[in-house]
C-alpha cells in the first residue's frame, strides 16, 4: 500500500485531481454498500487458479474479441471487461465474468452484463460521484467496491489506475494463473468504446491519452512485482516492458498454465 500510495500521489499531481473528492466518493461507495458488499474470497473463487483475460476498450478491441471467438479453448479463461469494452463484448455473446468499471461507460451494456451474472467491480473517485449515487442501487447485489485512497469499510484497492489495469492488478491479487491482456493499446489513439471522439474536448482528450500513459507504467510496474506471467495479445498494441508479447493465442502454453500445479 505504501509503494500504491506513492503512485497515487504522482497521479493525483499529473492530472490534477481532488484527493478531498476521492475521499467523499470513496466514502459515499462505503456507506452505499455496508454489508451488502462482496467480499474478495467471492473474486478469489471465481479467478483463483485460472487464466485471466483482460479486454480493454483500446481501438484493437473489436479484432482482438474476433479472434478470442474463434479460439477453440477460449472456455479455458476467465473474462474481465474494462467497462466499454462489455458492450463489444455482449454484442459477440461474451458475457464477462467480471466488469471492472468507474461507471462512465454505456449504462445498458453495465446493467445487462450484471443481469446475465457478471460480478460488478465498481470504483469510487472525485469524479464519479453523481453515478455512484444513480447506478450502484441497481446493480448492489454483486458488487466489490475499490477506491483509489487508502482502502477502509468495505473497499479494497488493489492497486490500478484506469479500468483495465486495474483489471489486472485485481488478477494478480486474486492468484490467477496467468493474465492475459487485450484490446489493450495504450496508445495515442483513442478506441470508440473507451470514449467517442466527438465527446472529447482537446482538453479532455489529453487527459485521456495521460490516463494511458499511466497505465502503461502501472502495468509494467506490475510485472516487477508478480510472479505471475503477462501476456499481450493486443493486436495494435504498444510495447510493454516485462509483459510477454504474442501474436495470436495459439501462441499462449495453455497446457503448460492449465496443468500447472
Amino acid at each position: 500500500m505504501d509503494e500504491w500510495l506513492n503512485w497515487y500521489r504522482y497521479i493525483v499531481k499529473e492530472c490534477q485531481f481532488n484527493e478531498f473528492a476521492d475521499v467523499e466518493a470513496a466514502t459515499l461507495l462505503d456507506s452505499m454498500l455496508s454489508g451488502k458488499a462482496l467480499k474478495f474470497a467471492q473474486i478469489e473463487r471465481t479467478l483463483s487458479d485460472k487464466i485471466s483475460i483482460v479486454f480493454g476498450a483500446g481501438p484493437s478491441l473489436v479484432v482482438d474479441i474476433e479472434k478470442f471467438v474463434e479460439f477453440p479453448q477460449r472456455r479455458a479463461f476467465k473474462v474481465l471487461a474494462a467497462d466499454g469494452a462489455t458492450a463489444a463484448l455482449l454484442k459477440h455473446g461474451i458475457v464477462p465474468d467480471i466488469v471492472v468499471t468507474d461507471l462512465d461507460g454505456p449504462v445498458d451494456d453495465l446493467l445487462e452484463a450484471y443481469a446475465h451474472g457478471s460480478i460488478i467491480v465498481v470504483h469510487a473517485h472525485g469524479d464519479n460521484i453523481p453515478q455512484l449515487k444513480n447506478l450502484v442501487p441497481l446493480i448492489s447485489d454483486r458488487v466489490l467496491p475499490t477506491t483509489q485512497i487508502e482502502p477502509f469499510g468495505c473497499l479494497y484497492n488493489f492497486g490500478g489506475f484506469t479500468d483495465g489495469d486495474r483489471a489486472a492488478f485485481l488478477c494478480s491479487s486474486a492468484r490467477v494463473k496467468a493474465i492475459v491482456l487485450a484490446g489493450m493499446d495504450l496508445g495515442e489513439e483513442i478506441g470508440p468504446y473507451s470514449k467517442p471522439l466527438s465527446t472529447l474536448t482537446p482538453e479532455r482528450l489529453e487527459i485521456k491519452r495521460k490516463k494511458l500513459k499511466i497505465a502503461k507504467e502501472l502495468l509494467e510496474w506490475l510485472a516487477t512485482k508478480t510472479p505471475l506471467p503477462i501476456y499481450d495479445l493486443t493486436f495494435h498494441g504498444i510495447k510493454l516492458r516485462g509483459i510477454i508479447r504474442l501474436g495470436s493465442f495459439n501462441e499462449l502454453p495453455l497446457r503448460r498454465l492449465i496443468c500447472s500445479t
